[in-house]
């Protein structure tokens, strides 16, 4: 496919130039400025000026006003010409010599510098002397195989360099000290400072024209073998892709970022980006092709035409608009050198935000997305295309002129179902990815509404996600969205976060109710007793209490027990929350629970309240049924717990209520609290005849007493076993068994005392073994504890003597440690470190510490 990249535009016409005089033939060009200099086949020259008009329909012209013209004086054709605008003089090659002229007037210099024996010449564009008033000219000379360079300055020439080259020169172009030449056979690099060559790749001089045209800085375009347009560098490697162009090729020039080429029909232009043929141009008979400052001139043995380019932005919207948008990117990239940096941004942004529509409408979301984010577009650009989902309050209005050609979502997919649905997915993930970054900054409410109805219309499961995060949906336009699409516990979520609990709070309870209609969620139910559970509005929580707790006591209660305790302590009365429960039983006691248990408040009416619930359900339940059911067994787990580990209940009050009933171990446990542990001991043992539950009895109420207390407990079930009025031989064998494994736990003599005679030693063996193990590991004990306070004294004792032995001098000279003053009299204090105080200091208790710590360095005794 083409791109209108030149027009061709005629600038010099046949008759302005040479009239009716048909043997006039166009030998060469040269164009400075608006100064069009041509050298004909009869040794003139003429000199034209140049003017570029634009019309109003935007095209352009030229107009060429001939100054004058020059006969040379010799019978050959001007073969070269030059324009050497620092010095205004122009550089004629004809006859083989290179003739100085004014620029202006097409006089020659006065002094008449020349230079003799060029077959051809250029100029060095990247001159290496330095000097702003001279030019640097290379000549291959008609020496065979020699190559010239001179210094031209405005009114004489000077040989600089004179090179030999291994084959006979045809074409040369230079660049610095690098000269690169077509020679019979192959193209070679030369540097001429050095003579240093690089051969580049084999042409054939005698089948084709040689053409060598410096484009740029140290690189060259070359006529390669098969039809390539070659680049090469001056180091002799290629850094861009060669071009295919014909393989008749006459000339060829640059024009950023194009290499025109032309041949005998056709003028062809060629991409430098992505070397591809771009456009192609009838001309026939041409036979010169130039660039000069970005100006491409063509021209036949008659006429002098120009190839106008097009602006590079019409070209690039040319190419997006017959949707080649790999094409229209690479030309944009390239025109990055022509446009002002700040201008090329603002195109280049633009660029890519149409191809990416481009590729959205093809379907191609990876691509649009990648060229969205590049481009960054306003997303509100791409919402846009959505009917609705820009809020109604979005102040939005799309570029102008605009980024594509499409009125809507419905226009683009032209009703296909299946498309829509595709490019809503995309929209979804798209605007989800830019939410949190900084291309959302300053539309965050308008990409999380239409967010919210992308969600809300897919029946997505994001959608709930969103509305519990941080987001920017706009209230009114979401919830109405919300309830045209039936999301009723969205909307909820909605309200929550916009500080509406109350509002939420009524949707949920309808959708629970069953008044509307909603599957979100099915454990709605539990999720609004959590939702007041955390509830800092205690007024919503006492509005919605009675309803939590009517659908699920055990459940409800839970908008109580599982508050943050910081809350609970501060701002609900335990009393109130009772009150409210008095209707609920269940939950009543799952609230006591919670305070005695999980919070430990110490309170006498909170354990009494629990423990006496405890009692009346246990009593319920048996009232029903003889047997104990799980729950029951539960409930007296429970209850004999709390008897056991409170110490708060009022426990005559429950005292009171189980008695007359068959709850045992209950009291029991309520008589162990009064201390009136034979009471106990003896309805463990008679009434229940549980001896593992009298054993326990005694290690639970003697746990952080001492051993004494514990040993009373363990001798009175020792008593109760052995009443001299039972004779129950399981009683018997209970009180065995109690000895047996619990030796530690009694006074062998006292039991030894209350055992019946009758009983044998083998009987008791192991009580026997334990209490005679006992009592010699306790005189062990004892022997070894008085040996080592024996070995003690007899230290003191020693340390005693020690210090009697030594003798203590007292004088006047001799100060007290503590005050300071000398002694008045033959009385002191002496520390075991030597040190010596006052009787009165030493009494002084504080004084005395302060000493004694001081002296503690030297000696543990005091």
């Amino acid at each position: 496919m083409s791109v209108k990249a030149f027009k061709l535009v005629s600038a010099v016409e046949r008759e302005v130039l040479m009239g009716d005089k048909n043997h006039i033939n166009i030998e060469c060009i040269e164009c400075c400025g608006k100064n069009l200099y041509i050298g004909t086949n009869d040794c003139f020259i003429y000199h034209f000026l140049l003017d570029e008009k634009l019309s109003t329909a935007g095209k352009i012209s030229f107009a060429a006003t001939k100054q004058l013209h020059k006969y040379l004086g010799f019978k050959k054709p001007v073969n070269e010409l030059k324009a050497a605008s620092a010095l205004t003089r122009l550089l004629v090659l004809c006859d083989n010599t290179i003739t100085l002229v004014n620029m202006m007037n097409l006089e020659p210099v006065p002094t008449g510098a020349r230079i003799k024996g060029a077959v051809t010449f250029t100029l060095n564009e990247n001159p290496v002397s330095g000097d702003p008033f001279c030019v640097e000219v290379c000549i291959i000379s008609v020496k065979r195989r020699t190559i010239q360079m001179f210094m031209v300055f405005e009114d004489r020439v000077q040989i600089v360099k004179e090179v030999f080259t291994p084959e006979q020169p045809c074409a040369v172009a230079v660049d610095g000290y690098y000269l690169c030449l077509a020679l019979t056979t192959q193209y070679i690099i030369l540097n001429y400072n050095t003579g240093v060559s690089q051969d580049l790749f084999p042409f054939s001089s005698d089948e084709k024209r040689p053409i060598v045209k410096r484009i740029g800085r140290q690189e060259f375009l070359l006529a390669g073998p098969g039809g390539l347009g070659m680049f090469a560098t001056v180091d002799g490697i290629s850094q861009r892709a060669p071009v295919h162009w014909s393989e008749n090729v006459i000339g060829a020039a640059l024009c950023f970022p194009y290499v025109v080429a032309l041949d005998e029909e056709f003028i062809t232009v060629h991409s430098m980006l992505d070397q591809q043929q771009k456009q192609t141009l009838p001309f026939k008979e041409g036979h010169i092709l130039q660039d000069f400052e970005g100006k491409v001139i063509v021209a036949t043995s008659k006429c002098v035409y120009i190839l106008v380019p097009l602006p590079l932005e019409k070209q690039i919207q040319d190419l997006l608009a017959s949707h080649r948008v790999e094409e229209a990117l690479v030309l944009a990239k390239g025109a990055r050198r022509n446009i002002p940096k700040e201008k090329f941004q603002v195109m280049y942004k633009r660029i890519l935000q149409q191809a990416g529509f481009i590729q959205f409408a093809q379907l191609q979301f990876l691509e649009a997305k990648e060229l969205f984010r590049s481009g960054q577009l306003d997303v509100r650009e791409l919402i846009s295309l959505y009917p609705f989902l820009l809020p109604t309050s979005s102040s939005f209005i799309r570029s102008h002129p605009p980024l594509h050609e499409y009125a809507d979502l419905n226009q683009l997919t032209q009703g296909d179902q299946e498309k829509m649905t595709k490019c809503k997915r995309f929209l979804m993930s798209y605007l989800n990815e830019v939410r949190s970054t900084e291309v959302a900054n300053g539309y965050k409410e308008d990409i999380d509404t239409a967010l919210l109805k992308l969600y809300a219309e897919a029946n997505h499961e994001s959608l709930l996600d969103l509305l519990v995060s941080e987001n920017f949906c706009l209230l009114t336009d979401s919830a109405a969205w919300l309830e045209k699409h039936k999301k009723y516990f969205a909307l909820g979520l909605l309200y929550h976060y916009n500080g509406q609990d109350a509002a939420a709070l009524q949707l949920w309870v309808q959708i629970v109710d069953g008044d509307i209609e909603d599957s979100t969620r099915s454990d709605l139910y539990e999720y609004i007793v959590d939702f007041l559970t955390f509830c800092s509005d205690q007024d919503l929580v006492w509005k919605y209490s009675e309803w939590v707790l009517q659908k699920n006591e055990e459940v409800g209660v839970q908008i109580f027990t599982k508050r943050p305790l910081e809350e609970q302590e501060k701002n609900i009365n335990p009393d109130d929350i009772i009150s409210c429960l008095n209707k609920y039983p269940k939950a009543r006691v799952k609230y006591l629970e919670h305070l005695v248990l999980e919070r430990k408040i110490e309170k006498e009416k909170y354990h009494t309240h629990l423990a006496a619930l405890y009692l009346e359900a246990i009593l319920q339940l048996k009232s029903v049924t003889t047997d104990n059911c799980t729950e029951t067994t539960e409930l007296l787990s429970k209850l004999r717990s709390l008897l056991q580990k409170s110490d708060l209940y009022r426990v005559h009050f429950i005292l009171d209520k189980v008695r007359g009933t068959d709850l045992h171990m209950e009291s029991a446990i309520l008589y162990g609290k009064l201390e009136e542990h034979e009471k106990a001991l003896h309805i463990l043992v008679h009434e229940l005849k549980d001896f593992h539950a009298a054993e326990e009895y005694c290690i639970w109420n003697s746990e952080n007493r001492d051993l004494q207390y514990r040993r009373r407990l363990f001798h009175m079930l020792l008593s109760v076993y052995l009443n001299p009025g039972a004779s129950d031989y399981a009683l018997v064998m209970a009180a065995v068994d109690l000895l047996n494994n619990h030796a530690a736990e009694f006074d062998a003599a006292l039991v030894l005392q209350l055992v019946p005679d009758s009983w044998s030693v083998q009987l008791l063996s192991p009580f026997l073994a334990g209490a005679v193990r006992q009592s010699i590991h306790t005189k062990r004990m004892t022997q070894a504890a008085l040996g080592l306070a024996q070995a003690e004294n007899l230290i003191y004792k020693y340390e005693k003597v020690k210090q009697k032995g030594t003798p203590i001098l007292l004088s006047d000279k001799k100060v007290c440690q503590v005050c300071q003053n000398p002694f008045c009299e033959p009385v002191f204090v002496r520390y075991p470190n030597g040190g010596m105080v006052h009787t009165h200091c030493a009494a002084n208790r504080r004084l005395n510490s302060n000493v004694a710590h001081h002296s503690s360095s030297s000696s543990n005794q005091t």
